[in-house]
């Protein structure tokens, strides 16, 4: 997904993460400890404390057909984002596939060569990301995906593209998006997105353009 890293990162970097590319300022204090430090015994505390019980209904009800099956909720997350500049998205729709407290990750590189990463709930992108997606066109859509499966869980290594205009003859930005879902046993749910955009110094992989199922 192509997203704005917001202030996490320099004006001469531009990351493509889920949904749109965009440039930012030096990364704060905090930020940096975040990407690129241990964690104090207390942020290692609050990591492994259980999380609240999240199985409850969200507050926006999902439409059946978006996420009755793994290709359905993967097209509908790719849809739900894609649209000419001036449209509003139907971000409730968002807000429907993916699992209470569920998260969303870019991940790319400062000038340094430093990683960074950002973690952000389901509204924490709507609103830091949804307005440039609205204001400049965003069509994203899935090139090829590698899937696993155990039980209820899945993992999918979608390969996307990214451009401005559905028409445009080449993307913007590609990369991979590191898509965890799981089934309730009534439908599917995404329970995180972590990803990251291709770069000149880290190219996609030719088996990264070629779908490859779960074995069966």
């Amino acid at each position: 997904m192509i997203s704005l890293m917001g202030r996490a990162m320099t004006s001469t970097l531009c990351i493509a993460v889920m949904f749109i590319a965009a440039c930012a300022s030096t990364p704060s204090t905090s930020t940096t400890a975040v990407a690129t430090t241990r964690p104090s015994a207390a942020a290692t505390a609050t990591a492994v404390t259980p999380p609240a019980q999240t199985t409850a209904a969200p507050t926006v009800p999902a439409n059946p057909a978006d996420v009755a099956s793994v290709d359905a909720i993967l097209a509908a997350l790719y849809d739900v984002i894609s649209g000419p500049a001036g449209q509003r998205r139907n971000w409730d729709r968002m807000r429907s596939l993916f699992v209470p407290g569920a998260r969303l990750m870019p991940t790319g590189r400062r000038p340094d060569g430093s990683g960074a990463i950002q973690v952000w709930t389901v509204d924490q992108y709507i609103e830091r990301v949804g307005p440039r997606l609205e204001e400049s066109g965003f069509f994203e859509r899935e090139l090829a995906r590698r899937t696993e499966r155990y039980g209820n869980i899945v993992h999918a290594f979608s390969t996307y593209d990214s451009k401005r205009l559905a028409s445009d003859p080449q993307p913007f930005a590609r990369g991979i998006n590191s898509i965890q879902l799981w089934n309730d046993g009534q439908r599917w749910w995404v329970v995180s997105i972590f990803w990251e955009g291709e770069r000149p110094d880290n190219p996609l992989p030719a088996r990264y353009m070629q779908s490859a199922a779960p074995p069966q």
